[in-house]
């Protein structure tokens, strides 16, 4: 029975992903295969080369550093999160991946991206942190509106939480029978309907589709929440929640808020740890 890892994103909400995987890494606990979206994947990259804080410490080091991220990136080159210094220059020379690790690792690696012209998700196996791996890393959490389209291989492709924000069912259709859902929302969250496409409709307005899938993501993400709690009361999901809303932005540059959040993930790691131990050992 293959045991898989998925991981919501959510922005800088995902340091709470963080605090839950680093504790696995200590107690030394593995799964056949992970799949990540958006924050969720860029998170649990450290968790596959084996990096305890990664996430953490690269955000800690460079937030603030106009060379990474910010408005004044966002107004220069299109693209909140710079494309080549944070996706490129720091996860290869200043704050490294250990690209080995990563690509010995026997656990499977996706991340899902957005299709801008069919408003579809694509799911990627990485198996490398070579140029294009880093560049899916880079497609999957490009958020709409401060980012621009990433081509990959025929596709152009943005954030992956538009489409398939928890892609529980995905990883089901490939094997991946006993899943733990690692989400960044408190239990019984809902999504409300958003206006936000509307502005999708002008800055993105060469592929209206992307403004038809924002429209109704609200629908989608709550379909899919409701999917998560069903297989949760089945028992062939094991589902792990903040208590409350994290009060972080998705785009936050407070340290102490992004330490507050990893810790509140640590805590709930290692309070659930026996639970998820039980779970993962249970045959049935």
């Amino acid at each position: 029975m293959k045991k898989g890892l998925v991981l919501e994103g959510g922005g800088m909400r995902g340091m709470f992903t963080e605090g839950v995987l680093n504790v696995f890494m200590e107690r030394g606990l593995s799964f056949d295969g992970l799949v990540g979206v958006s924050a969720g994947a860029l998170f649990g990259c450290g968790y596959k080369s084996h990096q305890q804080r990664r996430g953490l410490k690269c955000n800690i080091r460079f937030i603030g550093d106009p060379k990474y991220m910010g408005v004044l990136q966002w107004l220069k080159t299109g693209n909140y999160s710079s494309a080549e210094y944070a996706y490129h220059i720091v996860p290869t020379e200043l704050e490294p991946i250990d690209a080995g690790a990563f690509a010995e690792d026997p656990m499977d690696f996706y991340v899902v991206c957005t299709d801008v012209e069919t408003g579809e998700p694509v799911y990627k196996k990485i198996s490398h942190c070579d140029y294009n791996g880093l560049e899916w890393f880079r497609a999957t959490a490009s958020m709409p509106l401060v980012s621009k389209p990433v081509e990959l291989e025929g596709k152009k492709l943005l954030d992956g939480g538009m489409s398939d924000s928890i892609p529980l069912k995905f990883f089901q259709s490939i094997g991946y029978e006993k899943n733990v859902v690692v989400l960044t929302q408190p239990k019984g969250y809902r999504k409300e309907p958003s206006s936000f496409y509307k502005l999708l409709k002008l800055y993105h307005r060469d592929y209206p589709q992307i403004a038809e899938t924002m429209r109704q993501r609200h629908i989608m993400y709550n379909a899919e929440i409701e999917y998560v709690e069903e297989q949760e009361r089945l028992g062939k999901t094991f589902v792990i929640y903040p208590d409350e809303a994290l009060h972080i932005g998705r785009m936050e540059q407070n340290k102490e808020k992004m330490l507050a959040v990893y810790e509140l993930g640590r805590k709930k790691g290692m309070e659930l740890l026996p639970d998820i131990l039980a779970f993962l050992s249970n045959k049935s």
